[in-house]
């Protein structure tokens, strides 16, 4: 099988974006883009109601759809194969089935079945967490390039899978890497002094360990210019924040502290619905 990229869309602005963010990385990695687009059933496509030709100008449509979307996809980057795939089924059963022999699945934050108000829909938690590939969700893509990866990374196997991610885009795309590292701050106690001392001593010691965790992975690419944050703070808004300057945000499906039965940890849950650049979900091998 040919290395290719899978893409989902439905004809939605959110959708197409994702085509095209698809169709640049499957330039980048030089291998083929394979568009997918399911035809969900319709709950009134019943056999004694539905009207003479409702189901030929529904493959129509669902036909127009995905033509139109190769064609942007061939705008966005001439010359990368492109297949598509247009086929009945559920979006999320399909996209998982066609994620098995993918390098990587994307979508868009939402489509045309979410509610304005979400900020991320079904079908990107129903794959985030849940395929082996890893999948990169797209909202909020930069007008320009901006020659940045952020990437969380707290010293777990899980961090550990995005991280090497994270370097090998790095080095596809020739970006600087910002990896970020977070610590909760201590509560504060009755002793200004001393909670002033102990902010400083855990800071230290966790700055430390992420230097020496991280030493291996400068020394193995020493092609990409690595800035290392260690902040104290909830790793949802410091990895959110970094994400501003970013092209494109990394993490793992769970990290330390996520509970063992959990398919997406609440960090790259949150991560998900308020970064501001796509976000790449990455799982680690054999994860359930």
């Amino acid at each position: 099988m040919t290395a290719h990229v899978v893409v989902g869309t439905d004809g939605s602005p959110p959708a197409t974006a994702a085509v095209e963010w698809a169709a640049a990385d499957a330039g980048r990695r030089g291998c083929a883009l394979r568009i997918v687009h399911v035809c969900e059933p319709w709950f009134y496509d019943i056999p004694l109601q539905t009207p003479p030709g409702f189901r030929d100008s529904v493959t129509e449509y669902c036909r127009g759809v995905i033509d139109t979307a190769a064609e942007r996809a061939r705008e966005r980057a001439p010359g990368i194969e492109i297949g598509t795939l247009l086929e009945p089924g559920r979006v999320g059963e399909v996209l998982r089935r066609e994620a098995e022999d993918a390098e990587q699945v994307v979508v868009g934050s939402r489509g045309l079945g979410g509610f304005s108000g979400l900020l991320l829909g079904s079908v990107s938690l129903a794959l985030a967490g849940h395929v082996a590939a890893p999948v990169v969700v797209v909202r909020n893509v930069p007008a320009r390039p901006r020659g940045r990866i952020v990437v969380g990374f707290d010293g777990s196997e899980h961090a550990t899978v995005a991280l090497r991610y994270a370097f090998a885009e790095a080095v596809r795309r020739k970006a600087h890497l910002r990896v970020v590292h977070t610590w909760r701050i201590p509560p504060i106690g009755p002793g200004a002094m001393v909670y002033t001392s102990l902010v400083e001593d855990v800071a230290a010691a966790e700055h430390k360990t992420a230097e020496e965790e991280l030493a291996p992975w400068r020394e193995s690419h020493p092609g990409v210019e690595v800035e290392h944050k260690v902040v104290g703070g909830h790793p949802v808004q410091v990895i959110c924040e970094a994400s501003r300057e970013a092209d494109l945000t990394v993490i793992g499906s769970r990290g330390r502290g996520a509970v063992g039965s959990a398919v997406l940890g609440s960090v790259s849950h949150g991560v998900l619905h308020h970064a501001h650049s796509p976000v790449a979900v990455v799982r680690a091998p054999g994860e359930a």
